[in-house]
């Protein structure tokens, strides 16, 4: 298993700390979750059913005709490699350690570029793939330059995938409503901005052909009932999708805020999160973490990233820590 955020547990035991009294930062999860409807027995109690509304509400939301809803985008992240030959595969890195993973682990050919390599590279690949703002920088590609590279791949037979975990809040850099177009694969995630993680869902949008293959491979019931009847009331509720916008950018400024004041200036991030580069940042992590409060590592390059602090009180506690942080290391 590849590392990940959220693995609160394992913190719990590596520096015994009781669960209760740890700040999880380490996901880059909203941290105000949508409200919970009422669940019919039936949607526990029969199998799942397509077009039961959720496809609807999703293509309303997402303003986008053709997608399909999986059990997380997780799963089409492991499913798409296998439903092409092998091939040559870029990765703008760094990236989602799933989607290199998954690729190589298929059998394909795996390039990591940086942004500037991908010009040069593009017309010897047979799938670009990207997050889109990236995780874990947070930096987002414009929507032109995206689109260019999906017509030269497309004109080959090539793929863009484009993972749009993170664009919910800045629905205007999407490309989804593009997904219409030949050779372009947007994988959209439910439970960042909803703030339910928990619930396994996500939606890919692309072309209907390719969108049955994929179903055919991954099978029948992959979302549960339970899952579809939550999801079709959060993508609904217009009102909580400008509220949630507003709060989590609000978050994130403070956030930048916060870090820059006290000397680890946000290299990069997006509205459910910020990105700091330090050769220090395992001993930030680790300095942190002994004052219950858990951010995500990353070693190549050396960084973390924060998630949103979800009220004042647990802001305050981030800033007494990195002001005990500052003064250690001054």
């Amino acid at each position: 298993m590849l590392e990940h955020g959220g693995r609160l547990l394992r913190a719990v035991r590596q520096y015994g700390i009781a669960r209760e009294s740890w700040l999880d930062l380490s996901s880059g999860i909203a941290p105000w979750p949508y409200p919970i409807p009422s669940i019919p027995v039936e949607a526990w109690a029969r199998l799942p059913e397509a077009e039961d509304g959720l496809e609807t509400a999703a293509r309303r939301y997402y303003g986008t005709r053709d997608l399909l809803p999986v059990a997380g985008s997780q799963a089409a992240i492991q499913a798409l490699p296998h439903l092409r030959p092998c091939g040559r595969v870029g990765v703008l890195s760094p990236c989602y350690a799933e989607h290199p993973h998954a690729w190589q682990r298929a059998g394909h050919t795996l390039l990591e570029l940086d942004e500037t390599q991908v010009e040069a590279a593009l017309d010897s690949l047979d799938v670009l793939v990207l997050v889109n703002p990236n995780n874990p920088t947070g930096r987002r590609v414009p929507r032109d330059t995206l689109l260019a590279w999906r017509a030269r791949l497309a004109a080959r037979g090539g793929w863009l995938v484009v993972d749009e975990a993170f664009m919910d809040n800045t629905p205007a850099h999407s490309v989804v409503d593009c997904t219409g177009l030949p050779g372009l694969i947007v994988l959209r995630s439910f439970g960042k901005f909803f703030g339910l993680a928990g619930v396994r869902l996500g939606c890919v949008c692309a072309e209907p052909a390719l969108l049955q293959r994929l179903a055919d491979l991954l099978g029948p019931w992959t979302v549960s009932g339970p899952t579809r009847v939550l999801a079709q009331a959060c993508f609904a509720d217009d009102a909580a999708h400008q509220q949630q916008i507003a709060r989590c950018a609000g978050a994130s400024q403070r956030l930048a805020s916060l870090l820059a004041h006290h000397g680890l200036p946000a290299y990069g991030g997006c509205d459910l999160f910020q990105y700091v580069c330090s050769e220090r940042a395992e001993h930030l992590h680790d300095f942190l973490a002994r004052r219950g409060i858990l951010v995500r590592l990353f070693t190549q390059p050396a960084a973390v990233r924060l998630g949103l602090p979800a009220c004042e009180a647990d802001e305050q506690r981030l800033a007494d820590a990195l002001a005990a942080y500052q003064k250690e290391t001054a």
